[in-house]
C-alpha cells in the first residue's frame, strides 16, 4: 500500500507551527513508512511588519503581539520563547527564510553534495528555534548563512540554488498550491488529495485519527464513518 501523503503548510515565523513540530515528529515515529509528508510554505508573515502593525494596532501593537505569543507559549512545556519575541530585530519577511530553506531542500533532493540525514527538516527547525529562542533575524541572509554553517551545510552550494532561480521556482510552486488549495493558516495539514484538512492548533490525537481513518478506509473504498 502506498503511504498516506500529507501536505504540510507552515510559516517559519508562526508560533503555532513552532508548537506543532513535536506532533509531526510523533507522527513520523508512529506511522513511519505509512505516511509521507510533503513540506510547503505559506507566507503568513510575508510582510511581517505591516501585518502586525495593522492587525495589532488597537491591541497594544508589537508589544501586544509579543505578550500574546508568550502567553500562548506558556501553555506548552516543550517549547521556549524569548521574553522579547517580536520586540528585537524583527524579521522583515518569512519569504526570505522559505527561499533559503528551499535551496537547502534542493541540495537534498538532487544529491549534489554529501549532507546530513533529513537536512531540510533539521534546517527548518533550526530557523524556527533561532528566531523564537534567540531573536535571530532569520530573514537576513547573513544570519541564514550563519545557521547553515552551524549545521555544517555548504553555503556556496545553497547560494547557487538561489542564484540559478531554482529555489525561487520551488517557492512559486508553494504559492500556486496555497492559491489552489486556499491555504491561509499556519500550520495546515491536507490529506486525501485535498478532501480533508486540519488548520491551526490541532491536537495530536485528532491528526492521528485522520491518518488511521485513511489507512483503514483507503480513498475509493466505502466508508461508513
Amino acid at each position: 500500500m502506498n503511504p498516506i501523503r500529507i501536505s504540510y503548510f507552515s510559516d517559519v515565523l508562526c508560533v503555532w507551527a513552532y508548537i506543532a513540530q513535536i506532533r509531526l515528529d510523533e507522527l513520523k515515529t508512529t506511522f513511519q513508512d505509512k505516511i509521507a509528508i510533503d513540506y510547503h510554505f505559506v507566507p503568513v508573515f510575508g510582510n511581517a511588519h505591516e501585518k502586525l502593525e495593522k492587525n495589532w494596532r488597537d491591541k497594544g501593537g508589537l508589544k501586544g503581539y509579543s505578550d500574546h505569543v508568550q502567553n500562548v507559549a506558556k501553555k506548552f512545556e516543550h517549547i521556549t520563547v524569548h521574553p522579547d519575541i517580536w520586540m528585537g530585530a524583527i524579521p522583515s519577511s518569512s519569504m526570505s527564510c522559505h527561499l533559503f530553506l528551499h535551496a537547502i531542500q534542493l541540495l537534498e533532493i538532487k544529491h549534489l553534495v554529501e549532507l546530513p540525514d533529513k537536512v531540510f527538516e533539521k534546517a527548518t527547525w533550526a530557523f524556527r528555534e533561532a528566531f523564537f529562542t534567540k531573536l535571530a533575524n532569520v530573514s537576513d541572509r547573513t544570519v541564514q548563512f550563519a545557521i547553515a554553517e552551524e549545521l555544517g551545510l555548504p553555503v556556496s552550494a545553497i547560494q547557487k540554488q538561489i542564484d540559478s532561480g531554482e529555489a525561487y521556482a520551488q517557492l512559486a510552486k508553494d504559492f500556486d498550491l496555497v492559491k489552489d488549495l486556499t491555504v491561509s493558516v499556519s500550520p495546515t495539514l491536507i490529506f486525501n488529495e485535498g478532501r480533508q484538512r486540519l488548520n491551526g492548533n490541532v491536537g495530536y490525537r485528532v491528526i492521528e485519527a485522520n491518518i488511521r481513518e485513511l489507512l483503514h478506509n483507503p480513498p475509493g473504498e466505502q466508508s461508513w464513518c
